[in-house]
């Protein structure tokens, strides 16, 4: 079967003709067939952090709600996701871990990566919405014992907090990312976070030390880094384009769109939670009663098209939302539109618009 486009993004390059999937195998046949065609090709979206969607905080979340969370993601162009965990109690975090484990044995509309871990090691000088009271310090016994909830793939802690380089060591040997967020680390602290396996930033400039001349902190760090991928926010209502542009500009091929989706992803204004947190969402702007911001109800391809409306060309844009990310967890089944690959494949229009999404070949 054909998709009737002009062209393909193929390992972050345009490339002219067609694609051709077969139903049968699920799998993407040939790239760059001769015939008419229009609009463009491009893998199923990666989103790395996904705090809820369509109604469902994934906190909070059973398994039927993981399937209809995931389908809604699906539907909006994302093939593949980590649901993202914020800080709370303990045991309520591995509850949410144990149930992400089922929903992820029970595949359905986007896949299930493996959970991220966003806090408890976070710094209370930049908790964004993460409850304070609820933070803890790094702690490899309750790393252990959250790690062994389920298939936990990605942890975001605060560098500069006793303990820290410990937790990120163990996180290194089991296999686990380490991203470095919600910090008032100073530069020379998040190179030490850097320098024995921390990889990548948590939404680049939110909840972290500011950037100045003299006091780089994480931001100046990362960016200056060829071997720290760093998470970027595009939605104009957490980054200005001029700070998107400087992202791409300082980082290019090591930026990964992320959304922070909210459970009010997909769904219209109103009164959400996450986790134990309660927020409104007015215009789409999701905050707290006392003004703070929390996440955001965008989609990976409002990102993409937040991106390109920054400036960035659409091959770098869509490079972040699929194979950038893929490539951070060395994942060659995902992110990327070649031959053999599963057909997990989206077709745009020429406004950016979404017409068709593919899931191993079949129409959602």
């Amino acid at each position: 079967m054909r998709l009737g486009v002009a062209g393909a993004l193929v390992g972050g390059a345009y490339r002219r003709g067609d694609v051709e999937v077969d139903r049968e195998s699920g799998l993407v046949t040939a790239i760059g067939v001769a015939g008419p065609g229009s609009g463009i090709a491009v893998p199923g979206l990666v989103d790395l952090q996904v705090n809820g969607f369509g109604g469902v905080d994934f906190l909070n979340a059973d398994v039927d709600g993981y399937a209809h969370a995931s389908m809604a993601l699906a539907r909006t162009g994302v093939l593949a996701y980590q649901p993202t965990l914020i800080t709370s109690r303990p045991e309520q975090t591995v509850a949410a871990i144990e149930t992400a484990a089922k929903a992820q044995a029970a595949p359905g509309g986007a896949r299930i990566l493996g959970v991220h871990l966003e806090g408890p090691f976070l710094s209370p000088a930049r908790p964004g919405t993460h409850p304070v009271a609820l933070l803890r310090a790094p702690d490899t016994a309750l790393l252990g014992r959250l790690l062994a909830a389920g298939p936990v793939t990605q942890v975001t802690l605060a560098p500069e907090l006793p303990g820290a380089l410990d937790v990120v060591r163990a996180c290194v040997r089991a296999g686990v990312l380490v991203a470095c967020g919600h910090s008032d680390a100073t530069a020379a602290e998040a190179h030490a976070a850097f320098d024995v396996g921390a990889r990548s930033v948590t939404h680049l400039f939110d909840a972290m030390r500011p950037f100045t001349h003299r006091d780089p902190g994480i931001a100046g760090a990362a960016l200056t880094r060829d071997d720290v991928f760093v998470g970027v926010i595009a939605d104009p209502s957490h980054l200005s384009p001029e700070a998107v542009r400087l992202a791409f500009q300082a980082a290019r091929e090591r930026v990964v769109l992320v959304t922070d989706a909210l459970a009010a992803g997909g769904c219209l204004d109103g009164h959400y939670r996450l986790g134990d947190v309660e927020f409104d969402v007015s215009g789409g702007t999701a905050r707290r009663a006392d003004g703070t911001l929390v996440g955001t109800t965008i989609t990976l391809l409002d990102a993409v098209r937040d991106a390109c409306a920054a400036g960035i060309s659409l091959e770098i844009a869509v490079n972040a939302a699929t194979r950038t990310p893929a490539e951070l967890f060395s994942r060659g089944d995902i992110g990327l539109l070649r031959p053999g690959n599963r057909a997990d494949v989206l077709v745009l229009d020429d406004s950016l618009a979404l017409r068709t999404v593919l899931r191993q070949a079949r129409e959602l």
